[in-house]
């Protein structure tokens, strides 16, 4: 037994905790009458879910007034209670309602354990804390929890019962309800207690549900074990109650003591049975309500908490009974002058909030009155002063606008101009175009010089044709732009006009198996007025886009039909076709299609369509993705719709029509790839990735890199970066513009992933304003260079990062340590070179260790893992592995005293002879002899 003193100190200890807060109550509501007026302003507003379910109705009164009171002292706080009542399901539902309506933090007491931990945890995982009272859930995914434990008081009685009877009894032991925490932990609690007293055994254990009634009928079932019983232990002070009737009713020894757990204060609770000598004795339990509204106002304003709050307990009998009603009753007093307090403190505010409302009334009709006068005063000296920088800025306006006129005057003679400038710097490109191509074809018409540079000459002559027609497209573009293109229409045979341009294409389209031809009605003459300098551009323009877009052993149909008014022209081939967006802006000035056809200058159906309204007619588009597209030209019967100034008699000059087919049927010879037939060659071992999706400009680098690397080449971004991921090349060479995935993202993607970060990449492109060379560098692109470009640049430029590469390799596949902190070109690269190494040496003492086995760790597969490592180490797998067990003994040997048995495991091999072996061809020494050397 403890002694007085003892006792006495646990009852003030645990009173002060629980019941005496008198003072810092009032001096709270104090403050909060000032906090008008500079004092500490309350708490910030919070809402609190509460959901109660376990516990007798004395012990939930009880725990509802510790709650309230605490609350007392946060006035800004919102307490959403529920009683389930016992019942777990509702429990649950009730929970959930509070977190659908909203709650800052929830307080819950649940009444079994399996039942509530999927909403508690749940609740916890929101981010909404949960403080757990009196019983724990089956997890520890929980803000806090408050309450007594429940091992000790369980333990507090089974040491108080081996006392009381002196080391030698039968006990019968009334538990709570099966599967919840409290019963678990008290009945554990209570065996451990009894267990030094050999002679005190438990004879029967009943469950009583935490209810009276139920631990009634229990007892009474088993009325036959309580003849030799000397102490009834229940799990609460109402089931012990319980015994004590049903131990009367049987009339049974009156000497067995009964010992419950709760001491509630109050008429029934546990503080009076034992003073009335109902129980002998009862375990302290604290409901823990003042506790977990402290622990709740320190998490929500993220001050300091123990996650776990055990509360203290102590023997409650005849000794100290009287002591802690007096205490209680002095608590209750003093609470309800608090509670007095706690009204006359809110009349006063609610009078002072009322006299504050009418000062404040007042002062603000005095102020409002002060502004309005002066604001008065304020706007007519402003007026005066309005009506002053009106006048002013009315003079400026005038002046300004003066300026804008004159301005205007000379803007529009500089734009004449630049227009004049424009127009005759573009016709003077006509004139070194023709003393290009004049000679150009001279040379070609060479065989000698021919079979020499040939297939130079024709790429030179291919491309002054095309500057050719830009230069012609966008002298016409600007002479529409500003109505300076005149119309001479003359009467011609549409028919036979159409079918000669066809002529001039068919060449092309032969080439490449193309079914071209004019598909036309039984009448060989339709004539029809138009412009043939103009109308012969648009139908250029519509077969060259044709013959662009239409695949080998496609067709380009063309059906020339009239009615009373009009004449078409339908265009017809199944090409790939246009998307809707891409059909609504195809007539747009500089509209270019994402194709991966070679790209042209975005003006020649913009140009089309201005032609054919000149002409008073029309050009249309219907097009399907994938299925081909139709453009229709119209043309109106007759010569009415044109003036007089447009009427030409003039006929039309066919060899003219030839030459100028030139200019667009030329672009239109295809460029074949180099293709490599020398199947016997000898391969390079250095290879280069070329991205490019023009053609010439693709087998030109082709040809000239093919001479010292291995060449590859990708026509798209697409293709490129799978090319980039199947072959890993030693460099990569891109344009920026390329169908399919831009330069700049295949470089951030391929520098991203570890198959591919250490491979060198060049950029070309078109682009070179300082802005967009730095943009390609931050694309992590290891050099950018702006066409046109310098080809010994070019190869010099590769020569380099190769050869900075190859230092790299150098470095991590000697025999020094990987660790170095050598910089490297990219940090995944890094990365990779320093898991492949940790993995390695993780692995060196498993002789079965693998290359499937890095694999795996890694996430690639045995492929880009052996190009990896090559790439990086110049070496393979299985030396660079060799070549670390082979380090690893040899520092074993100079610094550990291991024998050389055990250091062949330690590295991996199988067997000591082996071992010495590869040792000796590494080392031209034995393991032993080497060691010995070390020890001289």
């Amino acid at each position: 037994m403890r002694s007085v003193s003892s006792v006495l100190k646990k009852v003030f200890n645990y009173t002060t905790q629980r019941y005496v807060f008198a003072k810092p109550l009032l001096f709270t509501l104090a403050i909060s009458m000032l906090s008008g007026c500079g004092g500490k302003k309350h708490d910030p507003e919070y809402v609190i879910g509460f959901s109660q379910c376990v516990g007798s109705d004395l012990w939930r009164k009880t725990m509802m007034e510790e709650i309230k009171m605490e609350l007392s002292l946060h006035p800004n706080a919102t307490l959403v209670y529920a009683d389930a009542n016992g019942s777990s399901k509702t429990q649950i539902e009730q929970v959930k309602k509070m977190l659908n309506d909203g709650v800052d933090i929830l307080i819950i007491s649940p009444n079994e354990a399996m039942p509530l931990t999927p909403i508690v945890e749940q609740t916890y995982n929101k981010g909404i804390p949960v403080v757990v009272i009196d019983r724990k859930t089956s997890s520890n995914l929980y803000t806090a929890y408050v309450g007594a434990d429940n091992y000790e008081i369980g333990k507090m009685a089974g040491e108080y019962a081996g006392n009381v009877l002196k080391g030698k009894g039968n006990i019968v032991e009334i538990m709570g309800l099966p599967g919840s925490s409290p019963a678990i932990e008290r009945q554990r609690g209570f065996a451990d207690g009894i267990k030094r007293f050999k002679d005190v055994k438990v004879t029967s254990q009943l469950y009583g549900n935490w209810l009276k009634g139920t631990a009634e009928n229990q007892l009474l079932k088993s009325a036959a074990s309580l003849n030799n019983v000397d102490m009834v232990f229940a799990h609460n002070d109402v089931m012990a109650a319980g015994a004590r009737s049903v131990i009367n009713r049987l009339r049974l020894n009156h000497s067995i003591k009964v010992v419950g757990i709760d001491a509630l204060p109050g008429n029934g609770g546990g503080l009076q049975m034992v003073g009335s000598g109902v129980l002998n004795a009862s375990m302290l339990y604290p409901t823990g309500g003042k506790e977990a509204i402290v622990t709740a106002f320190r998490i929500l304003n993220k001050e300091s908490f123990s996650k776990e709050n055990n509360l203290q307990s102590l023997v409650i009998d005849s000794s100290n009974v009287q002591l802690m009603k007096l205490q209680w009753a002095k608590v209750s007093s003093q609470q309800k002058d608090i509670e007095r307090q706690q009204a006359l403190l809110t009349e006063q505010e609610t009078l002072f909030k009322s006299q504050q409302t009418v000062l404040n009334i007042t002062v603000i009709t005095l102020v409002l009155a002060i502004i309005f006068g002066g604001l008065a005063s304020y706007s007519l000296l402003e007026n005066r002063k309005i009506n002053k920088s009106l006048e002013a800025k009315n003079d400026e306006i005038l002046s300004q606008r003066n300026k804008l006129i004159e301005m205007s005057a000379k803007a529009e003679m500089a734009t004449e101009a630049k227009l004049n400038f424009f127009t005759n710097i573009s016709h003077e490109f006509r004139t070194p175009l023709t003393l290009i191509l004049s000679p150009l074809e001279d040379l070609l018409n060479n065989d000698k010089i021919r079979s020499v540079a040939g297939k130079n000459l024709n790429l030179i002559h291919k491309n002054a044709f095309r500057l050719l027609r830009l230069v012609n497209q966008l002298i016409e573009y600007r002479k529409i732009e500003y109505e300076k293109m005149q119309v001479n229409a003359s009467p011609n045979n549409l028919v036979e006009f159409v079918k000669d341009i066809i002529d001039s294409f068919q060449h092309s389209a032969k080439k490449r198996n193309i079914d071209l031809r004019l598909i036309h009605t039984d009448a060989q003459n339709i004539d029809v007025w138009f412009d043939a300098n103009m109308l012969d551009k648009v139908v250029f323009n519509l077969l060259a886009n044709a013959l662009k877009f239409t695949g080998p052993n496609g067709k380009i149909h063309v059906f020339i039909r009239q009615d009373d008014e009009y004449v078409y022209v339908d265009f017809q081939d199944n090409g790939i076709g246009m998307t809707d967006d891409e059909v609504l802006h195809v007539f747009e000035h500089f509209y270019q299609a994402d194709t991966n056809s070679t790209k042209g200058s975005g003006l020649g159906l913009s140009l089309s369509k201005e032609l054919m309204l000149l002409h008073h007619g029309d050009l249309k588009v219907s097009s399907k993705k994938w299925e081909g597209t139709t453009f229709t030209l119209t043309l109106k019967t007759g010569a009415e719709h044109f003036a007089e100034d447009e009427i030409k008699r003039e006929p039309l000059n066919k060899a003219e029509l030839y030459e100028r087919s030139k200019v667009y049927t030329t672009d239109l010879d295809e460029t074949t790839e180099i293709q490599n037939t020398d199947a016997l060659r000898e391969l390079k071992e250095q290879s280069v990735l070329i991205i490019e999706d023009n053609i010439d400009l693709l087998n030109y680098l082709s040809a000239k890199l093919s001479e010292q690397y291995e060449v590859y080449t990708a026509s798209s971004g697409t293709a490129g970066l799978d090319s980039a991921y199947e072959l890993v090349p030693d460099i990569i060479i891109s344009d920026v513009v390329i169908p399919g995935i831009i330069g700049t993202e295949l470089t951030r993607r391929l520098k991203s992933d570890i198959r591919t970060s250490h491979i060198p990449i060049i950029l070309l492109t078109a682009k070179g304003s300082i802005e967009q060379q730095i943009h390609g560098i931050e694309s992590m692109a290891d050099a950018y260079i702006a066409k046109p470009f310098n080809y010994d640049y070019l190869l010099a430029t590769a020569k380099n990062l190769l050869k900075n590469r190859a230092l790299l390799k150098d470095h991590y596949s000697s025999d020094i340590s990987t660790q170095g902190k050598v910089p490297m070109s990219n940090s995944l690269d890094k990365k990779f070179l320093n898991d492949f190494a940790g993995i390695v040496e993780q692995n060196l003492s498993n002789e079965n260790f693998s290359v499937d086995d890095i694999c795996k760790l890694i996430g690639i597969s045995r492929v880009q893992l052996y190009r990896k490592v090559k790439a990086l180490l110049n070496c393979s797998i299985t030396d660079y592995i060799l070549k670390r067990r082979l380090k690893k003994a040899k520092y074993l040997l100079i610094n550990e005293n291991y024998t050389i048995a055990e250091v062949t495991y330690m590295v991996g091999f199988a067997t000591p002879n082996y071992f010495s072996t590869v040792f000796k061809a590494k080392y031209g020494i034995t393991p032993t002899e080497f060691k010995r050397s070390q020890h001289i």
